[in-house]
């Protein structure tokens, strides 16, 4: 059986692979055409003009779906192995679900409300997808420092907190430069700027601000690729990563009184 085909893990795979690709793609498209530098532009300028904004939005709608699909798989699985009488996580679990189907949405708005052409909802739709994405990382850190060593291990809920302190830092670092870019840009139209020359004013502080929003793109990215692992395991199972610790003779046998199964989707 190939890695891909353990459990429900080809969602965040394919999020993460889909959304990169998404990307990376509009990036290479925009600059060929040279409707942004290369150097490090917005993601949302690579998706700004046509054709490259065609393709970037019906992209972005398919990895809003992708994400809803795995925030709900996520929100099932730590359902099914959350006791009843552990009311913190409960709520903290039904609390992530609602930010990441928000942050998904949030996604698409993005992805159809272009900053030159709405730039109020544009803004919405980023705030929606990396502030509230920012809560949901955070929630799911907490669930995993809440999980381990019980259901899954100790270094999972280190990896998870790391990347969320990536996100902050990242979140932090384009908030203070975007807004030394526009105070230092009066009566200028910023959103609607697409190139820039080296050494004009706020070019440095646009520098870091893109910079810092890859960053924060790459950082979201990273956090779903640690659910690859936990959406391999074995459903007969109380632990996410028994399938990978323990021989098939020391797994339990298949009942209802599995926490995945009793709490089946």
């Amino acid at each position: 059986m190939w890695w891909f085909q353990q459990g429900l893990c080809f969602l965040p795979a394919a999020l993460v692979i889909w959304t990169a690709a998404s990307f990376v793609f509009a990036y290479i498209t925009a600059v060929v055409l040279k409707h942004v530098d290369p150097l490090l532009p917005y993601i949302s300028d690579t998706g700004t003009m046509a054709p490259e904004r065609c393709v970037f939005g019906i992209m972005l709608d398919v990895s809003a779906f992708l994400g809803m699909a795995t925030v709900y798989v996520r929100y099932k699985q730590v359902e099914a192995l959350t006791g009843e009488e552990e009311l913190k996580r409960i709520r903290l679990n039904r609390f992530g679900l609602l930010l990441g189907l928000i942050s998904s949405f949030g996604m698409c708005v993005v992805a159809n409300f272009q900053k030159t052409t709405l730039f109020s909802m544009h803004l919405v739709g980023a705030v929606l997808t990396f502030g509230v994405g920012a809560l949901y990382i955070l929630v799911q850190t907490l669930l995993s420092f809440y999980m381990q060593p019980h259901v899954h291990s100790k270094n999972i809920y280190l990896v998870r907190l790391g990347v969320g302190l990536w996100t902050i830092c990242s979140i932090i670092t384009m908030f203070v430069s975007s807004v030394i870019m526009y105070s230092s840009l009066p009566g200028v139209d910023v959103a609607n700027k697409l190139h820039w020359t080296p050494g004009e004013t706020g070019y440095t502080a646009h520098i870091i601000s893109t910079i810092s929003e890859w960053s924060l793109a790459f950082s979201f990215i990273s956090f779903f690729l640690t659910y690859i692992r936990d959406f391999q395991a074995d459903l007969q199972s109380s632990h996410l990563y028994d399938s990978w610790s323990q021989s098939p003779h020391h797994k339990r046998d298949a009942s209802e009184t599995s926490p995945l199964l009793a709490g089946g989707t």
